[in-house]
Order: C-alpha cells, then structure tokens, then sequence
C-alpha cells in the first residue's frame, strides 16, 4: 500500500532531527570517514555504543519495561534507561504508552503505526505527522512506580544528548584529541543513532510485511528470520504478538535473539528474576490451531485452482491434524502434571502414560511441521 499523507500538521521537531540525522550520516560521515579515516577504536566505539543502545530498546524499553517479561534490579534498569534514550525513541514512558496501544489496537486506527496506512507510515510517518493530539500516558501507571522511570521522563533530553553524542565525543578526545572526537561524535553518535532508529523502525514496518506467521495471523506481524539479525532478535514477531509477555522472542533454541541470551545470562548472574516463558504445549497448540486453519481455509478457496494431488493430500493433513487434536486433549492434563514433576528429576521415566503424551506431542509437533511445508508456496492470509 503506498503512504498517504495525513491531513494533519508536521511534527517539525521529529521532522528536523530525523532528516538531519539521515542526511548527515549518508553524506557527513561517510565524506568525513574518506578524508580523515576511521581506527579500530572508532569502529569498537560504534560497536558497543550500537549494542548498549540496541539492547536498551530491545531488552529494556521493550521486553523488560512495555511487557514485564521479567524483572531487574536497579542497576539493569538504569543503564538501559540512560542507553535506551540515547537512541532519541522518546523517553520509557512515551515509548510504552506507544508500543502497547499497538499491540491492544494492531492493524486497527488506534495503532500508533499502524501498518495498514501503508508501509511507509508505519516506518518513519507516524512520527513525522501528527494525525490527533498526543494521546494520555494513562496505559502506564505501573512504571511511574518506577523512581527511575521518572526521572528518566523527566530529564530524557539532556540525558539523551549527554549519553548519545557527549559522552561518545568525550571518549573520543581521550583517544586522540578534538579529531578523534569528531570522528567519535559522528560514527558512535550520528551513524549509531541513524542505524539504532532504523533497526526499530524496520520492527513497525518490515516485520509487518514480510515473514511467515506459524502462529497466529490474526494480525499483519510476521516472523523473519533475516530481521532478527538486525533487531537482536526482533525479527520473531509473530511468535511476540501472540505470546507477548514471553521473555524470548526467538523461541526455539536455534532461533538468533541475542536480547533473549543476555536476558539469560543476567538471570545466572542474579542481575534479573521471575523470567517469564510460556509453556511450550501452549505455543504448539497455537501452530497446531494455525496450521488447521490454513489447510481449511485453502480447501475452500477455489481461486487457489489446487491440483487433485494437492487437495489429496491436505485433507489428509486435515484429518491427521484433527485425530492428534484429540488424542492430544486426553493425554496432555497428564503430561503437563508429570512432565512438571519430573522436570529436575534424573530418574527414569516409567510411566507410560507419559511416554504415550510425549509421543503424541512430538508426532504432533511433525505433523504441524509437514503441514506447512505442504502449505509452503501457497497466499497467506491477508
């Protein structure tokens, strides 16, 4: 769909920043980077200021702050408080407010960006366009509790000019005097804030486009392994727009989600707690209700011309699917007790009630598996 201009007033505050930013660090930099040069110490200080900003949106403003998907202690919260706004996202506060009206009103008028306005909007328009006055904060009562939350909202500007260009410049100076600040001021400040903001946008606009949705697609967001690489393990959104208060994107163990590793990893060092996952016959009971409905849907659209071979074999996914659904629903009270008791025991397992339930679970997890490699190639929903 293409962008379509608001009938509303520019934000030119947003406006001015956001153009500059992009102007400067597709012209500025690279001209300044040919004619001065960049060390290893520049492009290291890019790399940590990219990853400590990076995180502090994923895994602070976003999974920590907007979800409660786990809990921190202070001193986790305040550095993904002063990193996150040195990405100029806004302050927590706002920043929450946004993110969950998205995900209470996606793909609707009342999602901030709202991908059906065109690919564009949901990028970079919403914020350059004010489409109604801002709404209340009165979605995040629950972080005002926060003393840090506060002050951060309170200061954010300062705070973000301070820890976004100062401090990089500062660091810069140390190195090599006014022109390894300069340098650091453009590399580790500009380009860094221009690549950080893109990686974000792309979640509002691209990771609403393109992907698969394996567990849900009721709603446009869509899981992309290619954007995950990018996002620190954004890219997984379907599996977050249904199961939004997991503390992992990238669910499966393979899946790239460096926000759910470092999580992870303050957890064993007792800088976070309470980790919230969702259990995981839950999340293939959703693949399992999805993958059904896709092969309804696709025998009973006849714009899909489907070969007899073809509908051969999705009915008979069909019916597989359906027997499993049941078989599954009389065993898995049964699993889900045993499976818990028996979680951190070394013993062998002896009930063979329970050994029937895995063996059901896992055919069904193959089942789900074939079912949308035979649906592989074919329109998604829209």
């Amino acid at each position: 769909m293409p962008f379509k201009l608001p009938n509303a007033r520019i934000n030119w505050t947003n406006s001015a920043f956001l153009i500059g930013i992009a102007v400067a660090s597709l012209t500025v930099v690279p001209y300044h980077i040919w004619t001065h040069g960049i060390d290893a110490f520049q492009i290291a200080l890019f790399l940590l200021f990219f990853i400590a900003t990076g995180l502090s949106i994923t895994l602070g403003y976003h999974r920590l702050f907007a979800h409660k998907a786990f809990k921190a202690k202070w001193p986790v919260r305040l550095a993904t408080l002063l990193f996150g706004a040195a990405t100029f996202e806004n302050c927590v506060l706002a920043w929450t407010s946004d993110h969950r009206r998205h995900h209470k009103h996606v793909d609707h008028d009342d999602d901030p960006y709202d991908i059906s306005q065109g690919f564009w909007y949901a990028h970079i328009g919403w914020i350059l366009f004010k489409v109604a006055p801002d709404p209340p904060w009165d979605n995040v009562n629950d972080l005002r509790k926060d003393r840090l939350v506060e002050l951060q909202s309170r200061f954010y500007l300062p705070i973000a000019v301070t820890m976004s260009f100062v401090l990089p410049a500062f660091l810069g100076w140390l190195w090599a005097g006014p022109s390894g600040a300069l340098t650091a001021f453009l590399v580790a400040g500009v380009l860094r804030v221009f690549a950080v903001q893109q990686m974000t946008f792309f979640i509002n606009s691209l990771c609403h486009t393109i992907g698969q949705r394996p567990y849900s697609s009721k709603c446009s967001a869509r899981d992309s392994w290619i954007m995950a690489i990018f996002t620190f393990g954004e890219g997984y959104h379907n599996y977050h727009h249904e199961f939004q208060h997991d503390y992992r994107n990238g669910v499966k163990w393979w899946q790239w989600d460096p926000t759910k590793w470092t999580i992870w990893t303050l957890e064993k060092l007792g800088m976070v707690s309470d980790l919230r996952r969702v259990q995981e016959q839950k999340i293939v009971a959703a693949q399992l209700n999805e993958a059904r409905r896709r092969v309804q849907d696709a025998l009973a659209n006849p714009a899909l011309n489907l070969g007899a071979r073809r509908v051969e074999l999705l009915r008979a996914a069909d019916v597989r699917l359906d027997e499993l659904a049941e078989r599954w629903s009389i065993l898995k009270d049964h699993y889900i007790h045993r499976a818990e008791e028996l979680k951190e025991s070394a013993v062998e397992i002896t009930d063979q009630k329970l050994k029937e339930a895995r063996e059901a679970f896992e055919e069904m997890r193959r089942a789900i598996r074939d079912t949308m490699a035979l649906l592989e190639g074919m329109p998604q929903p829209a």
